[in-house]
């Protein structure tokens, strides 16, 4: 069962396009990291998944064949805003009391067992938390409705180091423990991999790279060798970035297996973060079949 399935799926804002023909498909039972600049359309991705914004072309569904924001979806799939929505006026307490009335599959021991764990005091108005509180109180409230989606917009974006640490160990142990999956979208790329193991990265509304991260890696490498040499070896290759020195080259690459380099040459692993990275950098590169055309290269960035 795919989690999240989508097919040609666009959305446009009046003149402005944040999706167009996004196509992917996510496994169950995986921790996805939704990587893109601003204005790849992460967020509208996310909103649709979860029934807060409806497509102008194309399909999505979730959790093999509903359709977002339907019952049975609201059901199943919790989510978590960057924002944190929560009722700063009320109390802790009384906030677990409107998530329990809300929702017909709360568990409110559950939730709060983890607020004790978490030392936030239940009569503290939500207002008063911190930052990572407030976050965190988000987090259990959506965990104490048994998720089998849960899905999180940026929620390490306003979170200090500790704070972000506190709140993804948190959702390890609930997946550890339930076994549900999860998608959330970041930009802390350098903790991507001791989370995530499955990987999305967006350009300008569609796909630029998707599939397992083990199975990415192992399908790119460093290059290294003379710069005069560099446009030669380039085309025995997918080159997705190049860096010239004056006597040296790097060139990041896609992977057959069939190509040997040569005298001079060395082949080295690359990081998840240098992966990542170099996509970002050029959107134009994609390890899906053909290149952006000009014309999408040329859409407009919405979130």
């Amino acid at each position: 069962m795919n989690v999240v399935e989508t097919s040609g799926l666009a959305k446009r804002y009046r003149s402005t396009w944040a999706l167009r023909d996004c196509t992917l498909a996510v496994p169950a039972g995986r921790i996805v990291a939704l990587v893109g600049p601003n204005g790849a359309g992460k967020t509208t991705l996310l909103h649709c998944a979860v029934g807060l914004c409806t497509a102008t072309n194309g399909n999505i569904t979730v959790l093999g064949d509903l359709a977002p924001g339907s019952l049975d979806a609201l059901e199943r799939v919790a989510f978590v805003a960057q924002d944190v929505p929560l009722y700063k006026y009320l109390s802790v307490r009384s906030m677990v009391a409107v998530a329990r009335n809300l929702n017909s599959r709360f568990d409110q021991a559950q939730a709060e067992e983890r607020l004790r764990a978490l030392e936030i005091p239940p009569d503290r108005k939500v207002g008063k938390l911190s930052g990572g509180q407030q976050a965190q109180l988000a987090l259990t409230l959506s965990l104490a409705r048994d998720p089998d989606l849960l899905v999180l917009d940026e929620p390490l974006a306003r979170l200090d180091p500790l704070a972000r640490h506190d709140f993804m160990a948190l959702v390890m142990a609930a997946v550890a423990a339930s076994g549900f999956s999860v998608i959330f979208s970041s930009h802390v790329v350098s903790e991507l991999e001791r989370f995530a193991d499955y990987l999305i990265v967006l350009a300008r509304g569609r796909v630029q790279m998707l599939g397992d991260i083990d199975d990415l890696l192992a399908g790119h490498a460093m290059l290294s060798g003379p710069v005069e040499e560099s446009d030669l070896v380039g085309e025995q290759f997918a080159v997705v970035q190049t860096r010239k020195a004056a006597r040296h080259a790097e060139l990041l690459v896609r992977t057959t297996g069939n190509s040997e380099l040569p005298s001079g040459w060395e082949s080295d692993h690359v990081s998840l973060e240098e992966l990542v990275l170099a996509y970002l950098r050029d959107p134009s590169a994609s390890m899906l079949p053909g290149p952006l055309t000009p014309d999408e290269l040329e859409v407009s960035e919405v979130t």
